[in-house]
């Protein structure tokens, strides 16, 4: 087990040190979740206008699955605190992505599970996060109707990588 600590060590600074880079004010929260009596969020940060109590998780694949009483934690913490509570999960090969509590799935047993599937279709990734992006579904891009033709042909030519991101924000 202490390879799979160190692991959650490892990706914890990594989410610190990007926040940091992202003009957060950030601190990892010393011992959170196992030498204090206190139930402490892993990561807490703020930039002036957003302010985050974070509980991160990583996965090399598997699902994860956050104890019930871990979660009410993080939320009466980012309640008493004045931050929105988000859980942040990394998979293997893939960024961070943040999901606010009750957008998790809750298990029969009262404890939460985020599928990497999940985790890439409805997770706010790492820019939306902090600011530096927002996401846009594509019936905000089409209006009414959906996006026509021939932005869905961009979106492909984007997926295939036929096309870079700078590129396709250009043409749509």
């Amino acid at each position: 087990m202490v390879g799979s600590n160190a692991k959650g060590d490892r990706r914890e600074r990594e989410l610190v040190n990007a926040l940091d880079e992202a003009g957060f004010a950030v601190m990892r929260a010393p011992a959170s979740g196992s030498a204090t009596e206190r139930e402490l969020p892993d990561v807490l940060a703020g930039d002036g206008e957003r302010f985050y109590a974070v509980e991160a998780k990583s996965s090399a694949g598997d699902p994860i699955y956050l104890d019930g009483e871990e979660v009410e934690a993080l939320l009466f913490f980012a309640r008493n605190f004045g931050a929105k509570p988000r859980i942040g999960v990394r998979f293997d090969r893939e960024d961070w992505f943040f999901f606010h509590p009750g957008d998790l799935y809750t298990t029969d047993g009262g404890n939460y599970r985020v599928k990497k599937e999940t985790a890439l279709a409805e997770g706010t990734d790492f820019e939306e996060f902090v600011g530096h992006s927002e996401k846009v579904t594509l019936a905000e891009i089409g209006g009414e109707d959906g996006p026509d033709q021939a932005t869905l042909d961009i979106l492909a030519a984007l997926d295939r990588g036929d096309l870079g991101v700078e590129e396709a924000a250009e043409m749509l």
